[in-house]
């Protein structure tokens, strides 16, 4: 094999040189496929992989899940703060934040807030149009809480 890529070499034939590597790499590939077939029965995604790249990606995917969670506590004691102080309305100051979740990643997030006492559909509706009117002074205040480059949009939901 060496002897053909170095006669290759010698007579400087690019497309015959270009021609020979693609052919091999082909081959090897074939054969790797049937060597992979041969030592299981399904071949998955992550056959071939290393190891090691793996649990990088893992580690990775850890990462970004472990700054979600760390953004949306920020949030939601940012939120809880807010609603509870700056506002003269006893309606919005009786809300609660539930929980905050990414919605569907970190630059958009789900407010879930809920009320002390009962909540019918209609007192929801009211707090949801009130949470939207304010919702860019919420905005103002989780960006001034936290260190991002854009401040994450806000989606809110009332439970009773």
């Amino acid at each position: 094999m060496f002897s053909a890529y170095a006669d290759m070499l010698w007579h400087a034939d690019h497309g015959a040189l270009m021609r020979f590597l693609c052919e091999s790499n082909m081959k090897r590939h074939k054969r790797r496929r049937k060597e992979l077939l041969a030592l299981c029965d399904v071949i998955n995604e992550d056959d071939g992989i290393p190891p090691h790249e793996l649990k990088e990606r893992h580690a990775n995917a850890r990462q970004v899940n472990r700054k979600a969670r760390q953004l949306c506590q920020q949030v939601a004691e940012t939120l809880s703060l807010v609603l509870s102080g700056e506002f003269d309305d006893e309606q919005l100051q009786s809300l609660l934040v539930a929980s905050v979740e990414p919605a569907p990643n970190a630059s958009q997030l789900l407010v879930s807030l809920q009320t002390d006492g009962p909540c019918d559909r209609q007192l929801a509706e009211q707090l949801l149009t009130k949470l939207n009117g304010i919702s860019g002074r919420l905005r103002c205040e989780v960006a001034a809480a936290i260190t991002r480059k854009r401040a994450p949009r806000l989606m809110f939901r009332v439970i009773g």
